[in-house]
């Protein structure tokens, strides 16, 4: 029998060796055992055959009607049962987002829904809803030579001395059309992050593997985005900072299913013990997005100071 051939990445910290090729990743450093396994298989449905997550014996198998089932245990392996003729994109949007959320709770870890940017040496995320500006707002960021840390899940963990650090996400920007076009890109000129479905205005912009981030970075600031027609930044504290983070965990609906809930709140709580979280209020659309996003760059560099 033929050895299947496997890959070698970086992501989230975790050194991943998957048969599925994973072009969205950083090669990982040469030697070391790997910290995850990605392998296609069969995956049985369990006791719910529909869409959706759920708990088995071994861990957890996450359905997406359509494209695959991915079987997630132990936070060290996931299973990949790919539909029939879906393309390799469909499948891998969904094992590096939804499916390595699971594992990511699995392993302890906050994932939150968010981006976070590098300024100044540390790590400042933005965090919200799909359609609240973070990739737009962390594009920003980008092209005026900022590095980009995570995208859309953003992964903190705490060392000894409770530190919240952020590991590196995968190194690219998830942006819908008019965000694309509003930051002068050209769709025509970028991959969908989701093939087959013209509706699915979402496209992948790659971030150059040079500049790439490769080291933890220690959280200096949350911020939780919001609307409002006058654009102001204000503390958020207490049981309200703990109830953002914890609104915003990427994928939190799966934390009882992987049996961290505990975990998770004592995670939340500890980050806003240790990090500034802030609400972070601005008007939607471009009119006036240049002089926000310089207002949140003034705010986090004065955080640092």
């Amino acid at each position: 029998m033929t050895t299947p051939q496997a890959f070698d990445y970086s992501v989230f910290g975790l050194h991943v060796r998957s048969e599925l090729p994973l072009p969205e990743l950083l090669a990982a450093p040469p030697g070391g055992q790997p910290d995850v396994i990605i392998r296609l298989g069969e995956v049985s449905p369990g006791v719910d055959p529909g869409p959706g997550l759920q708990a088995t014996d071994q861990g957890a198998v996450l359905t997406i009607d359509g494209i695959a089932r991915y079987a997630i245990a132990d936070g060290a392996s996931i299973i990949v049962d790919p539909g029939a003729e879906v393309p390799e994109t469909n499948i891998r949007l969904y094992l590096l987002g939804s499916a390595m959320g699971v594992l990511l709770h699995q392993r302890g870890l906050l994932p939150l829904h968010a981006n976070a940017v590098e300024i100044d040496g540390k790590a400042f995320a933005f965090m919200g809803a799909s359609g609240s500006g973070k990739s737009t707002l962390a594009a920003w960021f980008h092209d005026r030579g900022f590095r980009i840390v995570a995208d859309d899940v953003c992964a903190v963990r705490f060392d000894a001395d409770e530190r919240p650090l952020v590991t590196p996400g995968l190194p690219r920007l998830r942006l819908w059309k008019e965000a694309l076009e509003g930051t002068g890109r050209q769709a025509s000129m970028h991959s969908r992050s989701y093939v087959g479905d013209d509706d699915w205005d979402k496209f992948d912009v790659p971030i150059s593997h040079e500049t790439a981030v490769r080291a933890e970075i220690e959280l200096a600031a949350v911020y939780v985005l919001g609307e409002g027609e006058v654009p102001s930044i204000g503390v958020l504290d207490g049981l309200t900072a703990a109830e953002a983070v914890f609104a915003n965990t990427y994928r939190g609906a799966f934390v009882p299913m992987v049996d961290g809930s505990r975990e998770h709140w004592s995670a939340c709580v500890s980050l806003v013990k240790g990090t500034p979280i802030f609400l972070l209020r601005r008007k939607l659309g471009f009119e006036h997005f240049d002089e926000q996003c310089a207002m949140a760059l003034d705010h986090a560099r004065r955080v640092v100071l």
